[in-house]
């Protein structure tokens, strides 16, 4: 298998897929479900709703706050019992809608059948049609960052899409739910990548997926050649290294067509790459054709101790207690909750935080692997520097960062820094390299966006 990659840096952690072989099951209903405001990149949502009204499953809760911003959909039926504040994946109290649950009664408009429906038969998809029903239907990026999908499918006049590619990497450590997502739902998963291609007018498909899920490329790699033969779209399985952190944007554009995305503001478009990841290509299918809103996904809960790693079709709302308990429960022992996995996961304060829409595991580290070794000092090996997908040198910007030198962080380009974890994995002495950095980076941003204010003021 010729398997590509990205050129610079990079790392292999031990994978701990323990989930991998786990058919994903439907996770049971909450008694309660909450709903953060902020599930997305931008503007909080603002609630439609009121305590004491009655929602279905697929009501609107929440609309968009602005531009760059989603709605949100009740992912249960029952009555809200108030707009208040829950902690989320931040750890910090955030504008929530709470809904106590009652029953499982879905709006009529969604269609709950399997028939797979086929983008031939839909004349009426124009691209304007299925970036409308793809707004409407509140999708983000499901990998993580929770950028609204209808955004990148509409880039500025300056960039021109030549290609979707679909990020089905998985790279993280502990994660499975994409694998298990495309071994179960390969058809929709090509007919919303089609979606995508029409949308963005491009013919052009590629799908990224790491050398450890053979049956995973093997399976998308028939199923291409069946749906997208003889047609005018163009679309490759592409095999990739396993390479952490292979997952981030530019990365992934980097392996799959060797174009390197510049430093920000640039974006993947700017080198005619729009990058989807493989939970919002089968998002947009059922948005677009099932006419159902973005409210459950696939999850993966795991960690070594955990009697049963497993994975989960839940509904968002769902607090993190219920699906650690259908898995037997919390392991004894000192344990780290995340949301994420163990190299980008964020570490929560408590296990009521809620599913959401970008929310792809809940890992649980116990033990050894949940405590930080005690830092020592730099020894000038480089590594951090080898390991860096952005050629930075995190050394140096976790030192100016310290030391709140924000000038010179900005220049060093803190902000190109993607928050991969890869210099802190390799550190030797164990230095809190990323701790530092992030909070660098989000100081820098800060005087960025309020000069860029300011200067609009004038």
């Amino acid at each position: 298998m010729n398997a590509k990659t990205f050129s610079i840096g990079g790392i292999h952690p031990a994978e701990n897929k323990l989930s991998n072989e786990a058919v994903t099951q439907v996770a049971a209903l909450p008694k309660q479900a909450i709903f953060p405001l902020s599930q997305h990149i931008g503007a909080p949502a603002k609630p439609v709703v009121q305590k004491g009204d009655k929602v279905k499953v697929g009501t609107l809760i929440a609309e968009a706050g602005g531009f760059v911003s989603a709605p949100i959909y009740s992912s249960v039926s029952g009555t809200v019992f108030k707009i208040d504040t829950a902690i989320d994946a931040t750890g910090y109290r955030k504008p929530a809608i709470i809904i106590d649950v009652e029953g499982d009664e879905w709006e009529e408009s969604i269609d709950r059948s399997d028939k797979l429906e086929l983008v031939k038969d839909h004349p009426e998809l124009t691209p304007e049609e299925i970036i409308n029903r793809v707004k409407v239907a509140g999708v983000t990026g499901m990998g993580g960052a929770g950028f609204p999908t209808f955004i990148k499918l509409t880039p500025p006049p300056t960039a021109k899409a030549e290609c979707v590619i679909i990020n089905a990497v998985e790279c993280e450590p502990y994660i499975t739910a994409d694998f298990r997502l495309m071994m179960e739902k390969a058809d929709e998963i090509l007919v919303g990548l089609e979606l995508l291609m029409v949308a963005a007018k491009v013919k052009a498909g590629y799908i990224g997926i790491e050398t450890n899920k053979p049956a995973a490329i093997e399976l998308l790699t028939k199923k291409c050649e069946e749906k997208f033969g003889g047609s005018k779209y163009s679309v490759e399985v592409v095999p990739l290294k396993q390479r952490y952190p292979q997952g981030g944007e530019k990365q992934l554009v980097d392996a799959v067509i060797q174009r390197q995305v510049p430093a920000p503001p640039a974006i993947p478009v700017n080198v005619g790459a729009i990058v989807q990841n493989v939970g919002t290509a089968y998002a947009v299918y059922e948005a677009v054709m099932k006419h159902k809103p973005l409210f459950e996904r696939y999850t993966t809960v795991t960690g070594k101790k955990l009697q049963k790693p497993s994975n989960f079709l839940v509904r968002m709302g769902t607090p993190m207690k219920d699906l650690i308990e259908a898995c037997g429960g919390m392991p004894e022992g000192d344990n780290k909750l995340l949301a994420g996995g163990p190299m980008m996961g964020k570490a929560l304060t408590s296990v009521e935080v809620p599913i959401c829409k970008g929310t792809n595991s809940v890992t649980i580290l116990s033990d050894d692997d949940a405590r930080r070794k005690e830092p020592q000092p730099c020894i000038r090996c480089a590594k951090c520097v080898s390991a860096c997908p952005m050629g930075l040198e995190p050394y140096l910007l976790a030192k100016i960062s310290e030391v709140k030198n924000w000038e010179r962080a900005e220049r060093e380009d803190i902000t190109s820094c993607i928050e991969c974890g890869s210099c802190q994995f390799t550190c030797p002495a164990h230095r809190p390299l990323l701790d530092n950095i992030r909070q660098g980076k989000a100081t820098v941003m800060g005087i960025i966006r309020a000069r860029a204010a300011a200067a609009q003021k004038k």
